[in-house]
């Protein structure tokens, strides 16, 4: 069967890259609260992702949660019921209500056409997911957000580097969230950061971070610690100097999928749009009723060959124990998040998959009949 292939496998440059990072915080004994990596970080992501203003954090779920308090946001929040349990978990953090919308079945993103009917007088704020990286219709939840005088967080922890027109995704709406986790296509062991729009913002975020310290004397604001720390910057500043190879490595394992699996019958991949630069996060495939077999029947002989496939995202949020019966967590409510639930697997993606392990993946989805 051969050694195990899981879903993802973490970037990591060669040690000996890393060495002397480690090495200058040695010496200079400096490991948080706003080291000299800390700071350099988050001035070279700004300007590799095209953002002005950019603050970490320890991880991706302290951001949101962060994103949430810093904008005040109370009440009922839109989000889609498709997505990982950080998400939602955040709202619940926060002492939010989720309200959950159904998706786009093309997109998996939260359908717009659904939004304002979910709207009450108790709605704040829009939560929408880039899912696997692939952009929300931004405009139209945009124009929503401004006709009902709402706030929009973009969850963009799939979105590292992705643009639209052109332009940074993660320019839209009123605050952005990446993610850092070791899964992601960008990764500081663990990580995250919030995109503001200015450097007011920016300043409310980071007294938010610690503990709502203005000075050594004077806390402004309820915060937490929600900072990075010097050995997780000084491995992003690390990353940063292969991430455009590790991205160009995904796309052209993402086109081998696409030319080996487009013509099986019951596998779709993911269209995507051509004003879209993508960074080919995941490998989503949805297996429909025509396929030899179903696709939980699909996941399991995977694992059975030493694959380790991920359904991302089943069950839906709605359907675990905190989130049953809040408004819009029906199955009736959520056709298409359902039915994609039920037809999505994502297969092993990241960089420094080998040919020979991707065709054995190919292999068993296009035959799956006879392993």
């Amino acid at each position: 069967m051969g050694d195990p292939i899981f879903v993802t496998s973490p970037l990591l440059p060669p040690l000996e890259e890393f060495l002397p990072y480690l090495e200058q915080i040695w010496e200079s004994k400096r490991l948080t609260n706003g080291g000299p990596f800390h700071e350099q970080l988050e001035r070279d992501l700004a300007d590799y992702l095209g953002v002005e203003h950019l603050c970490l954090f320890g991880n991706g779920t302290l951001a949101l949660v962060t994103a949430l308090q810093a904008l005040r946001i109370s009440g009922e929040v839109i989000t889609t019921p498709y997505s990982f349990v950080a998400t939602s978990h955040s709202l619940l953090w926060n002492g939010l209500t989720p309200v959950f919308v159904d998706i786009e079945p093309d997109s998996c993103n939260l359908d717009p056409s659904k939004i304002e009917q979910a709207i009450t007088p108790a709605t704040t704020a829009i939560m929408p997911v880039h899912c696997y990286g692939v952009p929300c219709d931004v405009e139209r939840i945009q124009e929503i957000a401004d006709n009902y005088g709402l706030k929009v967080i973009y969850d963009a922890a799939h979105a590292f580097a992705v643009t639209l027109e052109g332009r940074s995704v993660l320019q839209y709406g009123d605050l952005s969230i990446l993610s850092f986790h070791a899964t992601k296509v960008f990764n500081t062991f663990e990580g995250g950061a919030i995109i503001c729009p200015d450097a007011k913002t920016k300043q409310r975020i980071n007294y938010l971070k610690n503990f709502g310290f203005a000075n050594e004397t004077t806390v402004v604001a309820p915060g937490i610690n929600g900072k990075m720390n010097e050995v997780q910057a000084a491995f992003g500043l690390l990353q940063l100097k292969h991430i455009d190879q590790a991205l160009a490595r995904r796309e052209y394992l993402f086109a081998r999928y696409r030319a080996a699996l487009s013509e099986v019958p019951g596998i779709r991949l993911p269209e995507i749009p051509g004003n879209v630069g993508w960074n080919h996060a995941y490998c989503p495939v949805f297996v429909d009723s025509i396929y030899p077999i179903a696709r939980d029947e699909l996941y399991e002989l995977l694992r059975r060959e030493g694959i380790l496939a991920r359904r991302y995202f089943y069950p839906l949020l709605s359907d675990f124990p905190m989130y049953r019966g809040l408004k819009g967590s029906s199955h009736a409510e959520l056709p298409e998040a359902q039915k994609i639930a039920s037809q999505v697997i994502c297969l092993p993606m990241f960089p420094d998959m080998q040919e020979q392990q991707q065709d054995r993946i190919i292999s068993l989805v296009c035959d799956p009949l006879h392993v």
